[in-house]
């Protein structure tokens, strides 16, 4: 016997946040009503992680379904909610979330117009699209927007899912997502880039050389915030970091490489937080600013550090 308040879930969007929030909610015991997939790739993914759900017109889905998952990039969300709403097709009473994280529900504004239910679900997680997201949504945080009175069946709907729900105001929406962007997405460019160097200057396994200092280095932050911070800048070492400075803009071949560009800036910006916190003295965070390249300055000679 299926379980009270259980819905028909329409998904538009079988893509990797898509089929597998799907699947999250079909393991709910809500029944996946159809799924739109355009692509080879997104309907292999219906395939494997929503078996027996039939491939649907976006107009069908939306026309069968009482909770709609939109799960469509950032600037396609706007445009198919109005193109939908335009068509006649929101219904009253029908719940519609999406899963962007940069909007919450102002961005359904033709939903709430016609009688339905704005929300916003957006799993702070990064998906493969198989099956094994299943399990990491089991240590995820959803950041939910939603109407005051609609809030507690946005949050239902995520801890049906197995993850924890955290309301996010609407006015907060952008610097919430890219809080989420700035650490992850960043995380992975600085990766590529010290991997490319060590494989550069003659390591083989760079994931073996990164893996432990990383993995130590994340848990580090988490547990312990700016306290665990350590290396030169964080020592007012401008010596080496004149050093880095130097070679990195001779390897990047001037002032044009991403390398350089990135250690620049992430150099300025963890003197600028080690000072606040008092790590750093002035004329220690005056030397590392003159060791970067500071105004005046090529970069290649600066004091030497303590």
């Amino acid at each position: 016997m299926a379980k009270p308040g259980r819905l028909g879930v329409g998904i538009i969007g079988a893509g990797k946040v898509g089929a597998v929030l799907g699947a999250a909610l079909r393991g709910a015991e809500h029944a996946v009503i159809g799924a739109s997939a355009v692509s080879d790739a997104s309907r292999e993914r219906a395939e494997t992680l929503l078996p027996g759900v039939p491939i649907l017109d976006v107009q069908d889905i939306v026309e069968r379904a009482e909770l709609v998952l939109l799960a469509v990039p950032d600037d396609a969300l706007g445009p198919l909610v109005d193109g939908l709403a335009k068509l006649g097709a929101w219904q009253p009473g029908q719940l519609v979330a999406h899963t962007s994280g940069r909007f919450g529900v102002g961005i359904l504004h033709p939903v709430r117009a016609a009688g339905a239910v704005p929300l916003a679900l957006h799993p702070a997680m990064t998906f493969t699209g198989m099956s094994l997201d299943l399990t990491r949504l089991l240590d995820c945080t959803f950041g939910v927007t939603a109407d005051a009175a609609m809030l507690p069946i946005a949050q239902a709907l995520v801890v049906e899912m197995g993850a924890e729900p955290v309301a996010i105001a609407e006015a907060d929406r952008v610097l919430y997502h890219a809080a989420l962007a700035h650490g992850s997405n960043h995380m992975v460019t600085l990766v590529a880039q010290a991997s490319q160097l060590l494989r550069d200057v003659g390591v083989e396994a760079p994931d073996r050389m990164l893996g432990p200092l990383l993995r130590a280095t994340l848990e580090n932050a988490l547990a312990s915030g700016e306290s665990a911070l350590t290396g030169p800048v964080a020592r007012g070492d401008a010596g080496t970091v004149a050093a880095h400075a130097g070679a990195l803009r001779e390897y990047d071949g001037g002032a044009a490489g991403d390398i350089l560009e990135a250690y620049l800036a992430m150099a300025r910006a963890t003197a600028r937080r080690a000072g606040s916190r008092g790590l750093l003295k002035q004329e220690q965070l005056d030397g590392i600013e003159q060791a970067l390249g500071g105004p005046g300055q090529n970069g290649t000679h600066a004091p030497e550090g303590p």
